[in-house]
Parts: structure tokens; sequence; C-alpha cells
């Protein structure tokens, strides 16, 4: 099987890699959709991000649909041929935070494509794939693109119970890829009142309003917009963080009206922090990593319409056009989500 392979920062290749069969409890997989990730992108540009390094080649992706092609002894609630979107998370369930419920922070994490331990955990993205059929939930009515998009679907509403209550709230959203377009669709699920949105590039702005922000405001041309919201100690409720960079974090907690939550989704490496504000202002500040249940509540929300992820599927390229994806992805004027087609 054909297999999308990093060996380093700018060393992408497609490589012929084994077929395995599935055992108990496992299903085999046709992979048909996978989603580029800001995480790959990572590895694709800089061989990791913070401190994970490449130390191995590894290969890439975890936002992917798949079809089912067999089922391995003991296996029910699937069949062959049906479209499933396939959960990148694979925690130990034995450990003590698994036992506690806190699945994401499994001290065992089989993650696809992280290089997070060592040896790395492979990713997704190959022709066929075995997996749990516990990581597989049913995307009867999407299409294959869509199923994929329930990776990142999971991240944003994990975050979004992280936020707490969300009626009625004055939300702020610094970073508009696809965590922050999908953190937009979910705030505005979960109640809130007012959604407003940053970013530098005008194109993810455009489908951040596409997909619910009441305003929008590029910082780029207009650095100090955010100035009118830090009147009187400040404006909104709720920050989620997705772009990871410090200037955004400080200019979000300065709009922050006091006591208001701070949420991190952003992952660009270690931060300062204006822990000053944060403290006169009795601010709260909650990280949000991956999720677990989420993943199977967001397929959910999809199939019945009340979520739609279609404004942030901007492109569709081929196997063979791997490298042409990647660059695609890396180019926030133009492209949003980029998916590469399997079948």
């Amino acid at each position: 099987m054909k297999s999308i392979v990093v060996h380093a920062a700018h060393d992408i290749r497609i490589e012929d890699r084994p077929e395995e069969e599935p055992g108990p409890g496992e299903v085999k997989l046709r992979l048909a959709m996978g989603g580029i990730c800001g995480s790959d992108l990572h590895y694709y540009h800089n061989g990791g991000f913070g401190a994970v390094r490449l130390k191995q080649p590894m290969i890439l992706g975890h936002e992917v649909s798949a079809i089912v092609e067999k089922l391995g002894p003991d296996v029910t609630g699937l069949s062959v041929g049906q479209l499933v979107a396939v959960s990148p998370s694979r925690p130990c369930r034995e450990c003590r935070y698994c036992q506690d419920g806190l699945h994401n922070q499994c001290l065992n994490m089989r993650f696809y494509g992280s290089a997070m331990p060592f040896p790395h955990i492979q990713g997704a993205f190959r022709q066929s794939l075995v997996a749990d059929a516990i990581q597989c939930v049913p995307a009867d009515g999407l299409s294959a693109a869509e199923a994929a998009m329930a990776e990142p679907l999971a991240v944003t509403l994990h975050a979004t119970r992280r936020a707490g209550s969300l009626v009625g709230k004055r939300v702020l959203v610094t970073g508009c890829g696809p965590i922050g377009a999908l953190a937009i669709l979910c705030a505005r699920r979960a109640g809130a009142a007012e959604i407003v949105a940053v970013d530098l590039s005008s194109f993810t702005l455009s489908i951040a309003k596409t997909v619910g922000a009441d305003r929008v405001i590029n910082s780029a041309e207009t650095p100090d917009a955010l100035g009118e919201y830090s009147a009187d100690k400040g404006t909104f409720d709720v920050l989620y963080e997705c772009s990871g960079a410090a200037a955004a974090l400080t200019a979000g907690i300065a709009a922050l009206r006091p006591r208001g939550i701070i949420v991190q989704l952003g992952l660009g490496g270690d931060m300062s922090l204006p822990m000053g504000a944060i403290t006169a202002k009795e601010l709260e500040l909650r990280g949000s990593f991956r999720f677990h249940e989420e993943f199977a509540i967001g397929v959910d929300l999809m199939r019945k319409g009340l979520i739609d992820v279609k404004p942030l599927m901007t492109h569709t390229l081929g196997l063979n056009e791997t490298l042409a994806a990647f660059q695609t992805a890396s180019d926030r004027t133009k492209a949003m989500k980029v998916h590469i087609d399997f079948s």
C-alpha cells in the first residue's frame, strides 16, 4: 500500500508499506479521505513543533475517513462497505488518567502521526489501515471529506466544554485557521451571543464570517482594532486562543472582562504571559488538549445537520499530488482545509 511518510523538514515521500490484517476487535479499512492538519504542516516544514522533533521516518496524518473493508473476529456494529470517521485517539484505558475518565491525558496514548513518543506513533495517511473497531464511528449520510473533519471538530468541541456555559456570552476567537473557524461553529451552537474573530488573513476571515462570526478583524491591516474592546477592563467573557502566538494572546487578554476565561488551543511553543493582567482581572487560563468522547459527538452533530463544516473544505487533491496538497495547505491566503483523496 502507498503511505505518506515524512523523513525530515521538506522531505516527504510516498512509500510502499505492507498491509496488515485485522485481529479480534479490529477492522481493516480502505482509506477514503485525509485532512492535512497544522501539526502535519509543522512536521513537513520544520521537522516537528516546540520540543517535539522527528527522530525517525513517520507516516503522517490523523484526520481521516475510510470504508470498512474487512471485520475482525467479534466485531459488531459495523458493516463492510460502510463509511466511518476514524478517531486517531487510542488511549490505553488502563492508566490512572484513563481510569479517571481523562482519556485525552492517557500516559500511554497512541495518537496517529505523533512524534511525541519514541518510537513514533505511525499515522493514518496510508491506503489501508487496521484500526480498533471502537475507533470507527459510522458516518452514514456524510461525504468522506465531512467525515474526515470529525477530528478537528472534536478538538473544538472539547475546548467548548472546557470553556463552560457560553449561553449569552461574548466570545473572542484569535486565529482563524480550521480550528478557529470550527471554534466559531461550536461557540454559536453552544449559545454565544456575539462572536468576534481576529486573524492576519482576509481569506480565513471571510470563512470565519461565513460560519458565524458577527465581526471579523484583520489585525495586519488594523493592529489596534481590539483596543476598543479593552475599555473599562474589557468586554469579552471567553477567549478561544487558536493561533499559538504570544501577541494574539496578549491582545485577547486585554479585551477580556474581569473573571473572563481563556481557552488555549494554539500550540506554537511556550509563550510569555501578561501575568499582571491575568491576576488583576482574575482571569482563568484553561488549556485544551485533544479530545475523547467529543469525536463521536461531532460526527452525530454533522449527521444531524447541526454543524456544517463544508465551508471549511476548500481543496481536494489526489494521493499522487501529495506535495502540491501540502504546499496548498500551507498557503492561508487561499486554503482552509485541504484533503487528500485516497480513493
